[in-house]
């Protein structure tokens, strides 16, 4: 793939290029033009696939032949571009998105984060019956929203294959924020395995990607630091739980080549920007299966939009993206140099990076990539783990012979020694429903199913942890943002309490590769979730799983409450990290069904999916 400069043109001339070319029928790759969008307040954007300019849009899905990372490969491509181009709407208008299915098997397109009509909503078998080959299906809704967002399929294992662009809605007035120049950072996951193969990789066994298990030094360097009973406690824990502490992610760079609009490192795929501009990076996460934490080295990002909603503004060194997330950043440099924006796999397997710089050809250093972390006691609970050095390892001998994977062994646990275990994390554990939970922190008031708590509007929830950053950043060594740093500009409109509380588990046996919500695959749930036309409710999530899961609800937002009061943030996907409790609420205007799920590709397709019904 070739990155070329973007072109720079004055805005009243473009205007009326793109005017004259759509009287003539022309696409603006015909003029040229492809690379680079001048918006109305002037500022200049380049993405390396290309742009279709809305309102009306045509997209072609194909698979096709395209080198990836210098490899022969065949992804599924959109107008001959694998991920697709950048879809660029404005707020306001009446989008026109028809698409033309050239594949030998049905397709969609899914309009992650847009509010729109069911129909609309692009996922086969809940509002739409999908795109049969050789059809044409024409997405027509109003567009009543702006920031940053992405597409992507919603059939079967298709989005791994590079079924999947960005979507950018320019707002109507301007924004809370000022800058010169944007470029969009799209990430994603590539394998030269079918996905099919992947998942049945998976179904044999869960590590099967994972090749940065423990050694012995690893070992050794533990006990040096936490003292030989504390470290021989913990692998025993491990050990009996028949798990590793370095299952951090389920598929890895063994197999992925992480690519940056398209790219791989080796490409040196390039933003411009003049010294002293500032920057609109507009991040996506489009990957099928991988959490990255971004930074600039060198550079001060600002964080200003969370999910597509202007947040106050944030300073930050590094974040953490979940998988179907987007955070815009503002970065400022002011040298006539380069920088490396620098994309690392949360598993330290890999990573993706490009390159920030006054002219191309220019490179920065790759920083060094970090060593992988261990799960340790705090993925076992709720507030950052617990402190082993000094703690009575005597009533752990009722955890022999547990099986991790539905912890049955615990019911009939002797549990008077647990009284040290308070941070514990229960992933993984649904058989603990019924098991009283008095003495572990964070985790009163837990039920399933409906709730009425009193739990003030906007308030975390106990045993949610929105100040860690997740396992293997240290917020000692940079800032990192966390949950708890988003607040929106201004209150959301619906200033109603909640008039129910709705709470779900996240549940999961990861050795036989099954994931669901309270237990039950999609396959074997019943019927729908049921939300009430307009209410307003409180969706409580609790990861039972020593996975972390980046959940997301089609149709309505979430309003995170991440103890911001009446500032919460909006969010449409939510990442809930091993063991913890989140909440956030919902007003449930959109009438229809819509899907709700994990967005970890090979979770979802195992399971952890169900569909919300409001009536």
């Amino acid at each position: 793939m070739v990155t070329t400069k973007p072109l720079e043109l004055p805005v009243l001339s473009r205007r009326q290029l793109l005017k004259g070319a759509s009287a003539l029928g022309l696409s603006t790759a015909a003029l040229g033009l492809r690379p680079v969008w001048a918006n109305p307040w002037g500022q200049t954007h380049s993405y390396a696939q290309g742009t279709a300019i809305g309102p009306n849009v045509s997209l072609a899905i194909r698979r096709e032949s395209l080198p990836v990372a210098g490899q022969s490969a065949r992804p599924i491509t959109i107008n001959h571009s694998s991920p697709g181009p950048l879809i660029r709407l404005r707020e306001g208008d009446d989008a026109v998105l028809s698409v033309t299915n050239l594949l030998d098997e049905d397709t969609s397109i899914h309009w992650h984060g847009m509010i729109l009509p069911p129909a609309m909503d692009g996922v086969p078998g809940v509002s739409f019956a999908g795109i049969a080959p050789g059809e044409t299906f024409t997405y027509r809704f109003p567009v009543r929203q702006h920031g940053t967002y992405w597409y992507h399929s919603h059939s079967g294992l298709q989005e791994q294959l590079g079924h999947a662009g960005p979507l950018i809605v320019d707002a109507q007035e301007r924004e809370p924020f000022r800058y010169d120049r944007e470029h969009v950072v799209l990430l994603t996951d590539w394998s030269f395995e079918e996905p099919a193969d992947i998942f049945r990789h998976l179904k044999l066994g869960e590590g099967y990607y994972n090749f940065q298990e423990r050694t012995v030094a690893d070992f050794f360097r533990d006990v040096e630091k936490n003292g030989f009973a504390d470290t021989a406690a913990q692998r025993a824990m491990w050990a009996r739980m028949r798990m590793s502490s370095r299952d951090i992610a389920d598929v890895t760079g063994h197999t992925y080549t992480y690519l940056i609009n398209g790219h791989s490192p080796g490409d040196n795929w390039t933003a411009l920007f003049k010294s002293g501009e500032t920057l609109r990076l507009r991040v996506i996460n489009g990957s099928a299966m991988s959490y990255f934490d971004v930074r600039i080295p060198g550079l001060k990002m600002t964080v200003v939009a969370a999910d597509g909603q202007p947040v106050q503004p944030v300073p930050v060194d590094e974040f953490r993206i979940g998988i179907a997330e987007t955070y815009d950043v503002l970065v400022t440099p002011q040298e006539d140099s380069a920088y490396t924006l620098f994309a690392e796999s949360m598993d330290r397997s890999g990573h993706a990076h490009c390159t920030l710089a006054t002219r191309l050809g220019m490179v920065a250093a790759i920083p060094e990539r970090r060593r992988i972390a261990d799960r340790g006691m705090e993925a076992m609970g709720g507030h950052g783990g617990m402190e082993m050095a000094g703690m009575d390892h005597s009533g752990l001998s009722g955890m022999q012979g547990m099986d991790h994977l539905s912890m049955s062994g615990m019911k009939d646990m002797d549990q008077s020694n647990m009284s040290d275990m308070k941070g514990m994390d229960h992933s993984n554990m649904s058989s603990m429903r019924g098991m009283d939970h008095s003495n572990i922190s964070g985790m009163q008031n837990m039920a399933s199913g409906e709730t009425t708590g009193l739990l003030p509007v906007g308030a975390a929830q106990p045993g949610s942890r929105y100040d860690q950053p997740g396992i293997g950043l240290d917020p000692r060594e940079r800032r990192v943002l966390v949950y708890r740093d988003l607040k929106a500009f201004a209150p959301w409109p619906d200033r109603r309490p909640p008039s129910r509380e709705l709470e779900l588990l996240l549940t999961g046996n990861m050795e036989r590769y099954m994931w669901s919500f309270d237990g039950k695959k999609f396959s074997e749930v019943d019927g729908p979730i049921r939300f009430y036309k307009d209410e307003r409710l409180r969706l409580i999530l609790f990861n039972d799983t020593m996975m972390e899961h980046p959940i997301h609800l089609h149709g309505m937002w979430m309003e995170l409450e991440n103890g911001a009061g009446e500032l919460i943030p909006r969010k449409h996907t939510l990442n809930v990290k091993p063991g913890e409790r989140v909440s956030a609420l919902i007003t449930a205007d959109a009438e229809g069904s819509w899907a709700f799920h994990c967005h970890l590709l090979y979770h979802m397709d195992a399971g952890m999916f169900r569909v919300v019904k409001v009536a």
